[in-house]
């Protein structure tokens, strides 16, 4: 009797999968760029539709033809810059040893955080420049925060705090274009334009605790096999020697609410009406979108209303394109069913 082989079912390049530690995702690279700029930007995922486009792809068979392609549709109100902080290396990594905090914070960012009430701000620029001089200091980010209370969409008010990065290769030119937004809102067109490749991380959806069937995709057992207990567990957890459990069995546990990134996300349009991109009814479970938006092709990590951060592509791909597209139709019918 022939032994048919079948590969195993679900892959183990993420394991271990837990949950998140925050709804806010994490980026833990940046691309290098030239320009000093904000290279980091946040949103909210408020639904999916199509759009009527020319294909731009070289060698396709639709080259030049009208094709219709799905999009998501993220809110992307302003942003604002609370402060700029500074960092060393050390032997356990990256290392924060100043920052310097605008006086011009909402009063919503106290839903969030204590607000330095006794921050002296031009001596903290003072004792970043005297650092970046010196030599001690080794990379800078901005600390950044959304405006929810803005979104109707959103059951919140509570802003999400982030650092972003900027771009360039000289510290004390990243600095100076940094003290130049320090307090000031900043909006998507200041970070990306029409046509750009960009990565998008986020939060997926939680699915809580599910089986080893539907979490990692085992084939269910034959009646005769699962005399002793049900149809969807697993045959063995492996030998008796070595005597543990291996991590590669598949079990039951967590699965969604894990952070995940998009790789090479086109933006197809951005705007400032959202009423152009706003289906009949508005979107399901969100409603309409009143600030700024981005239209993405394809679809994006996480539930309807999360926060999605937005970052230029760190791989993009050579035939990436950097120009809009011609969009020709955009689906305004009713999502409601």
């Amino acid at each position: 009797m022939s032994h048919p082989h079948r590969p195993r079912r679900g892959s183990i390049a993420y394991s271990p999968r837990v949950r998140a530690k925050n709804e806010v995702a994490r980026v833990r690279a940046w691309p290098v760029q030239k320009e000093a700029k904000i290279i980091g930007f946040a949103g909210y995922k408020a639904g999916m539709t199509h759009i009527i486009m020319k294909d731009e792809i070289p060698n396709s068979l639709t080259n030049g033809m009208e094709i219709s392609v799905p999009v998501t549709i993220m809110e992307v109100p302003a942003m604002k810059v609370a402060a700029i902080r500074i960092y060393t290396n050390t032997t356990y990594g990256a290392s924060a040893i100043a920052e310097a905090w605008t006086t011009d914070l909402d009063k919503e960012l106290n839903r969030a955080m204590t607000i330095p009430k006794k921050h002296d701000l031009p001596a903290a620029i003072a004792k970043i420049e005297q650092l970046i001089k010196d030599g001690i200091a080794k990379d800078l980010r901005v600390v950044m925060y959304t405006m929810p209370e803005k979104v109707t969409g959103i059951p919140k008010k509570t802003p999400e705090i982030m650092e972003n990065n900027i771009g360039g290769t000289d510290l004390m030119a990243r600095f100076q274009y940094a003290k130049g937004l320090l307090g000031k809102n900043v909006s998507i067109s200041d970070v990306f334009n029409n046509g750009d490749v960009i990565d998008l991380v986020g939060i997926t959806i939680g699915k809580g605790l599910q089986g080893p069937v539907k979490r990692w995709g085992i084939q269910l057992q034959k009646s005769k096999h699962s005399r002793a207990g049900s149809v969807r567990e697993i045959g063995t957890l492996g030998p008796w020697h070595p005597s543990r459990v291996s991590w590669r069995v598949p079990q039951l546990g967590q699965m969604g609410y894990h952070q995940r990134t998009e790789f090479n996300k086109r933006i197809m349009q951005m705007g400032k009406d959202g009423k152009t991109v706003t289906p009949e009814g508005g979107f399901v479970n969100y409603g309409i979108i009143r600030n700024d938006y981005v239209m993405i092709k394809g679809s994006i990590p996480g539930p309807v209303k999360r926060l999605v951060r937005i970052r230029p592509a760190i791989r993009p791909k050579k035939q990436s394109q950097g120009q809009a597209p011609e969009i020709s139709y955009i689906s305004l019918e009713s999502k409601q069913g």
